[in-house]
């Protein structure tokens, strides 16, 4: 113990073996022991007393649209690295899509990572595509170490990054499967999305009824068949209808290896509630009623869902119009998830536990982060420091993304993140931060 720099001490740790008091050791940016609350403070190490505030394994969020470089005016690595600190997010993995170039080649990845590279306040990964026409860079993507990759089976919304249909979503699959990668997809059948009806206008009804529950659960069906008949490893990004729910039980209890996500926008907000004309609730597959919710909810807590990530989908204020048809569809959430889905899981009976498990333990698994995700020896030294039981009020203004568009502004959230750590060095608290310390990772081999 005589290397310990940093002891940080609370009644509160979230430990994989559970809450409880304790103080947590530091040395070189890991974590070196999980110590009896009362342990004497090694010499020359520093004690950070948190009191009851509950010290948190720092969030992993693998759904991130940072859109740096190309499109930095909808958000960019210096704002969202800023905006996931400020949330108790340490690691977050990039979509390879709303840049420019997209994420599709390996000149395209030493692009994003060019740019990244000092403007990174917390650690930072990257997912590449897959496109129509680029199996051949498939495996030299994974080489050079994106985390799996991205598919659309529906029109993204942007032209360089198109979807594929059956033929080539099986192409991409046997080729991943091939060298051990992971496929993770944009769940909606096109077919289903052409057929539904296309009313356009304020109405968010109308938006909910073209982006029909079908679309997903036929999309899903198709996804698993193939990841059965070439035992590939699949993930089904942010799920949104709780039809789908049986079918993925049922291929995880065959043994596909299938894993699915969803979001906090689809577990803390409704359908119900959003107001007509107000495109900052607008996000493809889209939010959905009440009762499905609850569904949702279901499912994470016995399994069926395993994680938990944001699908931070910035855009400029100018492109949510009223018109739900044309209006950017993508909700920015990266500083709220955390408070957000803590406050609608304290009141649904979850603890802190669960939350963790959720936004960090399953995370880090999904992308292989093996050093990310727990509060235990040899782990990197990243974590929240959350005050559990204060409120705040979302404003806008206080928000660090680039753009401040938030779903959330004037609703009363639990969970104020005090600090965030990384690798045992405080990057941000109450507010202010310091430079930009985050590292570039690679998926481990």
């Amino acid at each position: 113990m005589s290397d310990v720099e940093l002891v940080l001490r609370s009644t509160r740790v979230i430990a994989p073996e559970g809450t409880r008091p304790a103080s947590v050791a530091v040395a070189a940016g890991k974590i070196t022991a999980v110590l009896p609350h009362d342990a004497e403070v090694p010499a020359g190490a520093r004690l950070e007393d948190l009191g009851d505030d509950a010290l948190l394994p720092g969030l992993v969020d693998t759904h991130v649209h940072v859109n740096d470089p190309g499109r930095t005016h909808w958000e960019g690595f210096w704002t969202a690295t800023r905006a996931a600190a400020a949330g108790g997010i340490t690691t977050l993995v990039d979509m390879p899509l709303n840049s420019l170039p997209p994420t599709t080649t390996v000149g395209n990845l030493r692009t994003k990572r060019d740019v990244a590279a000092d403007k990174a306040h917390i650690d930072v990964g990257f997912w590449g595509g897959a496109l129509p026409d680029n199996v051949k860079d498939l495996r030299p993507l994974h080489d050079a170490g994106v985390f799996g990759f991205k598919a659309f089976l529906s029109p993204s919304g942007v032209d360089e990054f198109p979807e594929l249909d059956q033929e080539r979503l099986a192409r991409s699959m046997a080729e991943i499967a091939g060298f051990g990668g992971l496929l993770i997809v944009h769940a909606e059948d096109p077919h289903h999305l052409a057929a539904a009806p296309q009313q356009g206008g304020p109405k968010y009804t109308d938006f909910l009824a073209s982006r029909p529950r079908d679309a997903e659960d036929t999309a899903i069906a198709n996804l698993v068949a193939q990841a059965k008949r070439l035992n590939a490893r699949v993930h089904v990004l942010h799920l949104s209808s709780s039809d789908a729910l049986p079918l993925i039980a049922g291929a995880k209890a065959e043994g596909v290896p299938v894993t699915v996500e969803t979001c906090p926008h689809y577990l803390t907000l409704t359908a119900e509630e959003v107001p007509d004309g107000a495109s900052e609730f607008k996000c493809c597959p889209p939010i959905r009623e009440a009762a499905n919710q609850d569904l949702l909810w279901q499912a994470l807590a016995d399994g069926t869902i395993d994680c938990v990530v944001t699908d931070h989908s910035p855009s400029t204020a100018d492109l949510k119009t009223d018109d739900f048809a044309t209006a950017w569809g993508g909700i920015s959430g990266l500083q709220l998830s955390l408070p957000a889905i803590w406050t609608e899981a304290r009141r649904r009976g979850h603890s802190l536990e669960d939350v963790v498990r959720w936004m960090s333990a399953r995370t880090a698994l999904l992308v292989g982060l093996a050093q990310k995700g727990a509060i235990e020896a040899g782990r990197d030294a990243d974590f929240a420091v959350l005050a559990p039981d204060e409120t705040f009020t979302v404003d806008p203004a206080a928000l660090q993304h680039r753009n401040r568009v938030t779903a959330y502004a004037g609703k009363t959230l639990s969970g104020v993140v005090k600090s965030t750590w990384l690798r045992g060095e405080r990057i941000m608290a109450d507010g202010e931060f310091t430079e930009p310390k985050g590292r570039l990772l690679s998926r481990e081999p």
